[in-house]
């Protein structure tokens, strides 16, 4: 249930972080999806990283880019689990300045129609921080299929309505693709 506006497409500055302690930028599936669908929708790519599982280096790359005035928005695919390791939303959640927590709530909703009640275990979030929204996904790809066809296609687009994400997000540039 699309509804657009008559107004032109506002491409957004996207950075694509992926959390992972055995994944490389060839095995990176997940992270080349959410790349693969933000430039398909004619986002620009800012910056791709893949980091080891810890919580401040998490927290530092993340902060960086709410800091930095080109990335508009941040795509965290991974670290979202309940094992001793799993920590991306511990690392993001002090960062932001307001929770969206209708996208954890959605995606879980989402979710449920492909994997039942193993939904409850996503720790899946966002919020905006610095003029910055930063959404953490879980590591599937599939997961990550999930949250941009079902929820993040629409909301970065500044043309849905009734409403979307973009009159929130800080105005940038363009950006050349870093990684």
């Amino acid at each position: 249930m699309s509804h657009k506006a008559e107004q032109p497409f506002a491409p957004l500055n996207i950075a694509v972080l992926t959390v992972s302690d055995t994944r490389t930028f060839e095995t990176d599936t997940s992270g080349q999806l959410l790349v693969d669908k933000l430039t398909g929708a004619g986002h620009r790519l800012a910056e791709r990283v893949l980091l080891k599982d810890d919580l401040y280096r998490i927290r530092a790359q993340v902060a960086r880019w709410i800091a930095e005035d080109v990335v508009q928005v941040v795509l965290i695919t991974g670290g979202t689990g309940f094992t001793g390791r799993d920590s991306t939303p511990e690392a993001v959640a002090c960062l932001l300045d307001k929770q969206v927590d209708g996208f954890g709530e959605l995606f879980r909703q989402i979710s449920f129609a492909d994997i039942g009640t193993s939904t409850v275990q996503s720790r899946a979030l966002a919020g905006l921080a610095n003029a910055t929204l930063v959404c953490c996904l879980p590591g599937s790809t599939n997961a990550c299929r999930t949250a941009w066809d079902g929820i993040l296609e629409q909301q970065l687009d500044a043309r849905h309505r009734p409403c979307n994400f973009v009159p929130h997000l800080k105005q940038a540039a363009p950006c050349e693709t870093r990684s």
